[in-house]
């Protein structure tokens, strides 16, 4: 297929008849329901496997932070942990995109998921022993980041290959709900490990936690797989998933937003960290806390998302300029209880900023192209981390969390305006305010320009 797209092209017939499918009042029977994916026994054995997995990895996450903390007293160096780890998908992210278009995916997950847990345990061999030192967890994290580049991009290309497109933004929205249900308990766990026995048994069932996907890719029927062929090896392929997404607006700008917000507005282990040491003055537990009641909300955003059929850009631009809003506010907290209760919309949104972009990108890529748009979707949205992490754990070190916290929400509220006026002009719209009052009627609301040429499916409204 050509690789440059304008931007006035339609996407390939089986995105079209996505858009379609999920615009209609009726839609796909399968999907009626907000779990419709789960029908599907090899995405069952997916969920199922991911959730234990998901489990582990964010006990890990919240035993590797405080852990960093404990060994230096830094913020920074927590954020140059975080960097470390997503370094690696911003310097080779896109090459892990041509693999995943190239192998089969779920032979690449099997071998990425089986290295993760190998990560783990190396941790936990460290720790338990009492001879880790700082520079190991970065070494650990780095290694996580180099496994990421191609299990990312793998994955989520994955989703559509065991549900078909019928049901692919319904399982998007249960990945993220698998995802926030771990982050429920993975954090209290590992907040109660921590204080109880310390980081280390945490890293040891993070582990051990991995067999259950390797489990489940195993048991998978291959025969009902909705097989797409892998891309033969040729020269020029990662260049030309970069002019196929040059050339497509409806897919360039959701991912430039997604790169602010990622880079600088999904600091949450240096905020939350700095500010229960340095504002709040607790301890783990209170930290493992925080990170599940935003969890909550970001479980409810997953699940209000599986329930939509639509990916609407003016609702990824609105929710994220919420968010960004809603970051500077908490920033602002006098007390440690509305913070907490802030973390709830704070996370039911930011979740809806990326289920959002996620699965209109993904239903508006042709699937021959669907690793590469994917690898430089998530280089963009976590490969930002090691440029925004030890900015914003400098700027939070040096002036305060909540300085720090306000800076990454006012960058995700300007992205989210700038964005959402680029969308607008490359649509043919213009900002009309009616102020009239009665039912209908909406206060702000972008309608076509006089004498604009407008597309069936605009920009800003599509879906």
């Amino acid at each position: 297929m050509s690789s440059g797209h304008g931007a006035d092209s339609a996407p390939a017939p089986d995105n079209a008849h996505d858009t379609e499918s999920a615009k209609s009042p009726g839609g796909d029977p399968r999907r009626g329901g907000t779990f419709s994916s789960l029908k599907v026994r090899n995405y069952r054995l997916f969920a199922t496997g991911q959730v234990v997995s998901n489990t582990g990895t964010w006990m890990q996450r919240i035993a590797q932070d405080w852990l960093v903390l404990s060994l230096t007293g830094s913020s920074a160096a927590v954020g140059i942990t975080t960097a470390l780890q997503f370094l690696p998908m911003l310097l080779f992210g896109l090459y892990g995109g041509v693999l995943a278009d190239r192998f089969s995916k779920r032979k690449l997950l099997f071998f990425t998921q089986a290295a993760m847990g190998l990560t783990g345990l190396a941790l936990a061999v460290l720790t338990l022993s009492g001879q880790v030192q700082v520079w190991h967890v970065y070494l650990m994290a780095f290694v996580l980041g180099m496994v990421t580049v191609v299990d990312n991009p793998a994955r989520q290309a994955f989703v559509v290959e065991m549900v078909g497109p019928e049901d692919l933004r319904n399982a998007v929205s249960l990945n993220s709900a698998n995802f926030q249900s771990a982050r429920l308990i993975g954090p209290a766990v590992a907040g109660v490990l921590i204080t109880a026995v310390g980081s280390g048994w945490a890293f040891l069932l993070n582990g051990f936690s991995f067999i259950a996907p390797l489990a489940g890719l195993l048991l998978m029927r291959t025969s009902e797989l909705h097989k797409i062929e892998p891309t033969p090896r040729g020269k020029g392929q990662l260049r030309e998933g970069l002019r196929y997404v040059a050339g497509r607006p409806d897919l360039i700008w959701p991912i430039v937003l997604l790169g602010f917000i990622g880079t600088f507005g999904f600091n949450f282990p240096i905020w939350l960290t700095a500010f229960v040491d340095d504002v709040f003055h607790a301890g783990a537990g209170t930290y493992g806390l925080l990170n599940t009641v935003m969890a909550a909300g970001s479980l409810a955003g997953a699940l209000l998302a599986a329930r939509r059929g639509t990916s609407r850009m003016r609702m990824l631009v609105g929710s994220a300029l919420v968010f960004g809003v809603l970051e500077i506010v908490a920033a602002l907290s006098p007390s440690l209880w509305m913070f907490a209760a802030l973390m709830v919309p704070i996370g039911m949104v930011g979740l809806t900023v990326n289920v959002t972009a996620n699965s209109s990108v993904q239903l508006a890529t042709d699937p021959a192209m669907r690793g590469r748009v994917m690898s430089l979707f998530m280089m963009v949205f976590m490969g930002g981390t090691p440029l925004g992490a030890p900015l914003v754990g400098w700027i939070t070190d040096t002036y305060g969390a909540r300085v720090g916290f306000l800076t990454g929400g006012l960058v995700a509220a300007l992205a989210a305006i700038g964005v959402g006026l680029v969308l607008a002009r490359v649509g043919g719209l213009r900002l009309k305010v009616d102020l009239h009052r009665g039912r209908g009627h909406q206060l702000v609301a972008f309608v076509p320009k006089a004498g604009a040429s407008v597309r069936k499916e605009s920009l800003v409204t599509a879906g």
